[in-house]
């Protein structure tokens, strides 16, 4: 029987309990302007988000502030923060990103067949879309 509280390799694989979501997940480089963003702006009512990096690097849209992170550097976005995130260099990064449930629950939601509009996604996950940067 598998025991749900080891995840060995991490990568395409999830840590879970009722309190936070850890996954590791890979950016194909990018370099470019404007960037490939990974994700929307968008704000996290209730809940903080941090990522890990663990190759490569990452930039960072938190609020008003941008901020790239090389390996073993760490962010959090805490709750109610705009945010976005793309990799800006042209290899490859590889991160942990740790997250509410409910976080994990609205990027599958995002990503399942037949999704309603994101921003409802967004609301539906006490979560607000702000756009494309």
């Amino acid at each position: 029987m598998p025991d749900e509280r080891v995840a060995s390799p991490l990568a395409g694989a999830r840590l879970e309990s009722t309190d936070f979501v850890v996954v590791e997940w890979r950016a194909e480089g990018d370099g470019n302007d404007p960037p490939l963003y990974i994700a929307p702006l968008h704000i996290h009512n209730s809940d903080d988000e941090a990522w890990y990096v663990l190759e490569g690097a990452l930039r960072f849209r938190l609020g008003d502030d941008e901020v790239e992170v090389a390996a073993g550097g760490a962010v959090m976005a805490p709750r109610g923060t705009v945010h976005t995130y793309w990799n800006p260099r042209p290899e490859p990064a590889r991160y942990l990103l740790v997250m509410a449930p409910r976080i994990s629950q609205l990027i599958e939601a995002l990503h399942a067949p037949g999704a309603g509009p994101p921003d409802q996604v967004f609301r539906e996950h006490d979560s607000e879309l702000i756009g494309w940067p």
